[in-house]
């Protein structure tokens, strides 16, 4: 199949299932040893144009449009990503990247320390 012919669409879930599933391996003790099958799966979507990306961790406030946030708690300032469930998923060609999903994630209030 060739790249022309390939729909995009159909590989999100494939995309999903394989952030579910490196984040499932990285709780695992043994989890490392499949980290090598992963990496290889990421280069092949590359090679298609498909990048994903966790933003857990990153800065959310209501203008970010790469993300569709629930927040937990009462605050609304100073959102950081505490959880995410699907990741950014981007094509990416010689002429233009495109959004093919938004990521959706868990927004809380960052903790003082």
């Amino acid at each position: 199949m060739d790249q022309a012919s390939l729909s995009y669409s159909s590989l999100i879930p494939l995309v999903n299932q394989l952030f579910d599933l490196e984040k499932k391996l990285s709780k695992l003790e043994n989890g490392q040893k499949a980290q090598r099958n992963l990496r290889r799966m990421k280069e092949n979507l590359q090679d298609l144009g498909l990048f994903f990306h966790d933003p857990l961790g990153e800065r959310f406030d209501e203008t970010r449009t790469d993300c569709e946030a629930s927040i937990a708690g009462e605050d609304s300032e100073d959102l950081v990503i505490t959880e995410v469930l699907k990741p950014i998923i981007h094509l990416k060609n010689s002429q233009q990247v495109q959004l093919l999903q938004a990521g959706l994630v868990i927004v809380a209030a960052k903790q003082s320390k």
